[in-house]
């Protein structure tokens, strides 16, 4: 949930045009899960320089594609961690053992076996 502070940002025409040319920029995926060679739905789109008070107004921070990228729930909820942490390492793994889709070395698109079992 935003910060009161931000939440005017958050709700304007520039963030939300902002955000979802970018999302869409990167297919929708989230960008920690794929360069794991896990293909899930990005949700949110992170500022990596934490939006503040100060910095809010500051186009090269708070609008900048070099400040963004697109995480799913489960990889942002990483990104802040709080005292909850050992439940979400627990929602990770549990996601993780979920089924996911891989790309072969053939280009072909496959289900991705259980944890710990090789796939290639």
């Amino acid at each position: 949930m935003a910060k009161e502070f931000a939440k005017s940002f958050y709700s304007s025409k520039r963030w939300q045009d902002c955000r979802n040319s970018y999302a869409k920029s990167r297919g929708w995926l989230c960008e920690n899960c794929l360069r794991r060679g896990i293909y899930t739905p990005g949700e949110i789109v992170h500022h990596m320089i934490e939006i503040t008070p100060t910095n809010i107004n500051t186009p090269e921070i708070a609008l900048s594609w070099d400040n963004l990228e697109l995480l799913c729930r489960q990889c942002h909820a990483d990104k802040h961690p709080d005292p909850w942490q050992k439940v979400n390492e627990k929602k990770r793994k549990k996601r993780d053992d979920r089924l996911r889709y891989v790309v072969g070395s053939d280009g072909k698109i496959s289900a991705r076996p259980p944890s710990g079992e090789n796939f290639l």
